[in-house]
């Protein structure tokens, strides 16, 4: 039994195939009961796996990086990419090549490899170093209990956060506060009203944050505070080490929601209103940095975009069999609302995380879109004090070896042999709507598209990629002229130190004659 749990089916690759032999015609394509598949965990640890510390040569055709099974003359100078069978020359650095003296990349045995990319200093738009993100939103309307728990909570988490993440806190109840973290003098907090949709350029206007402040700071100034051009944003998200006395100060006088709730009402809760506004103020941060909005909910929205259901208490929250019958009167506005959260945050490469404690439905099914597309965490409890929650949310943050290894703002890229298409990826993405020759007709899942973006994956982040194969004739099916197919995934993201990252992850299996799988078979 041990033998077998040491058995690894993916390897270094972390990838599994629903076929390890593929059919060369649609048609033979067409009778596999099991569609043409792959499942990928894009950045699964594995001791094997090589760091190397510069950016891979890419094919000038088809942008695949240089791979084990590109065939290089050593003579000449030249690599051939085996996707589009482009020549491509090795730059100047690459000079020494030779059989005997090989870059990792074109070992066989490394047919994953990682590299660290390195900020270009005569680049301004290129990825500088940030230090991740993360803005609590905490909901005030509870009792005093259960806000007592996630406060304790709270102060756990920013105590094991990295000293150099950046910490923003909202809090809401009937409306939405935006708390000023870096003017320590004194409590100062920005209010936003509960009842009315909200748009990030009135968010940023709000705050101080608007165009008209951003203006002067064109580029990449040095010597940034926080990696931030100074927009002032650094008033309200500040280094964990600086503002952890400040943020305790804060949750210590916190108290629950003041506003009166009337007999037989939910209390008032403008959960959409807190959330639009957490992902505005992130809105002012440069493109590319990594950052997670935490929302702590206790109920379900009452107020505002994203309403589940009415504040009286005679009217239950919506159920399945409501769902089915399409008689919940609320969902399908509130949907939109997150659906529209949720291109927001795709757009600035941020994540939405849930955790919910109520003994009643908070809205889950509305939120899910924002949760799903951006690769967000959801952890539904009873309590704020019940075990589920504190350990799950303490996991977040931890390092060791228990450690998620969460990581931002990633895209994974797929590349794949002439004739082979790819109809989509089912997995916690969304579609950056990226064509070319590689794209089918037929879409599943997150489709139309060789790009995705992933806000947030983790070590354990899984994604089924669906192919087909387009060839319908024999004579031009691609295995005549080459017995193998090759399928690239390269996935760029940002680790939690802040360091930009790219795997590439390339794979080769065997087309087969459909003469040969039937005397198999």
């Amino acid at each position: 039994m041990s033998e077998m749990a040491n058995t690894d089916p993916e390897g270094i690759d972390a990838v599994r195939m629903t076929w390890n032999v593929w059919p060369r015609t649609k048609v033979e394509a067409s009778k596999c009961v099991i569609p043409l598949a792959a499942t990928i965990a894009p950045i699964r640890p594995h001791p094997d796996i090589p760091t190397l510390p510069y950016a891979p040569l890419r094919c000038r055709t088809c942008s695949a990086a240089l791979n084990a099974f590109a065939r290089v003359d050593f003579v000449a100078k030249i690599w051939i990419c085996p996707f589009c069978y482009q020549r491509n020359h090795f730059p100047p650095h690459y000079a020494m090549i030779s059989e005997t003296n090989l870059p990792c990349e074109l070992y066989p045995q490394y047919t994953t490899v990682q590299y660290t990319l390195q900020p270009d200093p005569n680049n301004p738009s290129s990825a500088p170093q940030l230090p991740p993100v993360f803005v609590f939103v905490l909901d005030t309307c509870m009792i005093e209990e259960e806000l007592e728990f996630v406060k304790s909570a709270m102060k756990q988490a920013i105590g094991l956060l990295p000293e150099n993440a950046l910490v923003g806190f909202v809090s809401f109840g009937t409306q939405a506060h935006v708390h000023e973290l870096g003017f320590s003098d004194m409590s100062k907090v920005y209010v936003f009203r509960g009842n009315k949709e909200i748009t990030k350029e009135q968010v940023l206007e709000q705050l101080g944050l608007g165009a008209a402040g951003r203006r002067p700071t064109a580029g990449y100034p040095k010597g940034l505070q926080n990696g931030f051009t100074n927009t002032g944003v650094n008033r309200f998200l500040l280094p964990a080490s600086d503002c952890e006395f400040t943020l305790n100060s804060l949750l210590d006088e916190l108290q629950t929601d003041q506003w009166p709730v009337q007999a037989g009402h939910r209390a008032s809760r403008c959960t959409g209103v807190a959330l639009s506004v957490a992902a505005g103020l992130l809105g002012a941060c440069l493109p590319g940095t990594g950052a997670r909005i935490v929302a702590l909910v206790g109920g379900p929205c009452t107020e505002g975009p994203g309403t589940i259901v009415s504040k009286d208490l005679s009217e239950p929250v919506r159920s399945h069999k409501d769902l089915d019958k399409d008689a919940a009167p609320y969902f399908k506005k509130a949907v939109k609302f997150y659906d529209g959260l949720a291109k927001q945050l795709v757009s600035q490469g941020h994540v939405l995380d849930l955790f919910a404690s109520a003994l009643d439905q908070v809205g889950v099914a509305e939120m899910k879109v924002a949760v799903e597309r951006t690769g967000g965490l959801v952890v539904l409890a009873e309590s704020f004090g019940h075990s589920v929650f504190k350990d799950s949310f303490k996991r977040v943050f931890k390092d060791g070896e228990q450690t998620l290894g969460l990581c931002f703002n990633g895209t994974l890229e797929i590349n794949c042999s002439k004739d082979i298409k790819i109809q989509g990826v089912i997995g916690p993405c969304t579609s950056l709507e990226k064509k070319g020759p590689n794209v089918a007709d037929t879409v599943i899942g997150e489709g139309n598209t060789t790009a995705w973006k992933m806000c947030g994956l983790d070590k354990s982040t899984c994604f089924t990629v669906l192919f087909d194969v387009s060839s319908t004739d024999k004579s031009n099916a691609p295995g005549v002229a080459n017995p193998q197919l090759y399928l690239q995934f390269l996935t760029s993201y940002q680790d939690p130190e802040g360091k930009t990252m790219l795997r590439v992850t390339t794979v080769t299996r065997q087309w087969v004659d459909s003469a040969v799988s039937s005397e198999v078979s």
